[in-house]
């Protein structure tokens, strides 16, 4: 996958559309990333990107049950990474430096991957 765990990117399609965020999680098998990051609801409260409802059920007496947000897998074709020299949404490209694959940005055609 050309997204990776760490990468800023530019959600370009849904409800949260034109939000950033930075991935904390990538699932291959599936081709979905987790953000991290924030936007507001309908009611102007701060949620986590690409959030649904969770319902958590009590499990003891004293403990009730309710419902909490949290962020769901989101398919890595509706994000766009940001291209940390430009600071613009790009494509990501391939190509061998110094022996080994590196990613580098379209936009800027600089290295994405600096290690």
């Amino acid at each position: 996958m050309k997204i990776r765990t760490g990468d800023t990117v530019l959600v370009i399609a849904g409800k949260d559309k034109g939000q950033r965020g930075r991935v904390i999680r990538v699932i291959p098998e599936k081709q979905m990333v987790v953000l991290e990051g924030l936007t507001k609801d309908k009611e102007g409260n701060a949620v986590p990107l690409n959030a649904v409802w969770k319902h958590r059920k009590s499990r003891q007496a004293d403990q009730p049950g309710d419902r909490i947000r949290r962020p769901s897998p989101l398919h890595v074709s509706k994000v766009m990474l940001i291209d940390p020299h430009s600071d613009k949404p790009t494509r990501v490209g391939r190509r061998l430096e110094d022996g080994r694959i590196v990613r580098y940005a379209k936009v800027s055609k600089e290295t994405v991957d600096i290690k």
